[in-house]
């Protein structure tokens, strides 16, 4: 485990915001907790000299680049070009000192770069070794990217380091092997390792690829044009450049009698984290949010408390955000309350505080897409405008410009404020992919 001292470890805070005011006989309790972690100065950095560290800063990092090679990324020849470049770009962001692999995928998974079951450690002399040796990538044979997974996690563990980080690209289904088997390769890694995941073109499915990021807390997208590729890459490699804190945990806890109904990441993108949940001492609980750098993050804690008298108060719980240390132990980083007073007052115990409004109607907008998309899908189109229309109204309430735009790529806008909508007759491929793999992506409360 890493050694968190104050010289090169972001400072967390958590900020709790709710309505802590029920009526008589309520019980549950809704906050929007805000992490926020500060002064790692790793992100500009990353950006501005990748191959660069502060004094006396040691790399503690590991990253596996898994790029699909099945036959189906010959079509086009673009594509397979297309991912060497991507590769090439993000190699080139690796910092010096960290430890890298490139894995090459298809129905089984094989080291293109170092080999021998070892990682490479980043230097001028290791990137150009693994950028001559992504030159010899050739597309052939199929897709089952539960080994390339398996392969990366067994690379990465060789590091002695703290932040483990993969990327993977694909560009068709996940069919040489089975869906048990893809989802036994990520219990397996989860926690082990975080992961973002792409797909280029139009011909993968959504729900794999968003489900391979969901379970290793990483972000998912398409790159509909092979030629976007290099910059997407170098932007996710920054990105995992920038952790510095691995492995944190929100951990809840709550006194006798209280519950956690529900936590869910609400920011950047929805996430669901309550069956993640893992005990963690008498009526406490961890919830894995993955590796952190400067940035911000909001969740929705949903308590479920006893009955009270009027008047009374009580403390519903206390969030915390820990990381785990050698010997066992767990580091408090940062805590928060979240409260609950029974009071009278009918105009203080109705108000829904403007946090918790604008994500539960954020949660709602995730939902009513997929479900509309589904619907389309099945040739339910009653149900999909009705669907799509309340996605519409939702966005635009909410002040979602990118959702609203993606929508109206798959509906005409009648009337944005009621909801009014009408399919379009045709609709491209990739913008139906691209509103459902962004659909969980959230903007924040308007200020």
């Amino acid at each position: 485990m890493a050694n968190f001292s104050k010289s090169n470890v972001p400072q967390f805070s958590v900020d709790v915001y709710q309505n802590e005011y029920l009526p008589e006989g309520g019980r549950e309790v809704n906050a929007i907790a805000t992490v926020t972690s500060t002064g790692g100065g790793t992100v500009g950095a990353a950006v501005s000299a990748p191959h660069l560290y502060s004094a006396g800063q040691t790399p503690d990092a590991a990253v596996a680049i898994m790029v699909d090679c099945s036959g189906s990324m010959d079509y086009p020849p673009t594509k397979m070009r297309g991912a060497r470049d991507a590769t090439a770009a993000a190699i080139d962001a690796v910092r010096d000192g960290v430890h890298f692999a490139v894995i090459g995928g298809t129905h089984v998974a094989k080291e293109v770069y170092p080999g021998d079951g070892r990682l490479a450690v980043a230097d001028s002399r290791t990137r150009d070794q693994a950028k001559q040796a992504l030159r010899k990538l050739s597309a052939g044979g199929g897709t089952a990217i539960g080994t390339w997974l398996r392969l990366a996690d067994r690379l990465l563990s060789s590091a002695d380091v703290s932040i483990r980080h993969g990327i993977v690209l694909t560009d068709g289904r996940n069919e040489h092997e089975s869906p048990e088997d893809l989802q036994a390769s990520l219990d397996a890694c989860a926690g082990r390792f975080t992961c973002d995941a792409r797909g280029v073109g139009t011909d993968w499915e959504v729900k794999e690829v968003t489900g391979i990021a969901s379970a290793l807390l990483g972000t998912a997208d398409i790159v509909a044009d092979p030629s976007g590729l290099s910059a997407d890459f170098t932007q996710m490699m920054e990105a995992a450049m920038g952790k510095e804190v691995a492995d944190v945990s929100l951990r809840l806890w709550t006194p006798l009698g209280a519950e956690i109904k529900f936590v869910k990441q609400v920011a950047p993108t929805v996430e669901e984290l309550t069956e993640r949940r893992t005990e963690a001492g008498p009526r406490a609980g961890d919830y894995p949010t993955g590796s952190w750098g400067d940035e911000s993050r909001d969740y929705h804690i949903c308590v479920e408390v006893p009955n009270a008298e009027l008047g009374q108060e009580m403390l519903a719980a206390r969030v915390s955000l820990i990381v785990p240390q050698p010997d066992g132990s767990a580091q408090t980083l940062s805590q928060g309350l979240v409260r609950a007073v029974w009071t009278d007052d009918m105009s203080a115990s109705t108000s829904i505080n403007p946090q918790v409004a604008h994500y539960t109607g954020q949660a709602e907008l995730a939902q009513v897409i997929q479900q509309g998309l589904d619907a389309r899908k099945s040739g339910d189109m009653d149900g999909a405008t009705a669907k799509l229309g309340r996605a519409v109204q939702l966005a635009s309430a909410s002040g979602n410009e990118d959702t609203a735009k993606l929508l109206s790529k798959v509906v005409d806008v009648v009337d944005a404020v009621a909801g009014t909508v009408r399919l379009k007759a045709r609709v491209a491929e990739a913008d139906e992919m691209t509103l459902e793999t962004r659909s969980t992506k959230t903007v924040r409360v308007k200020k």
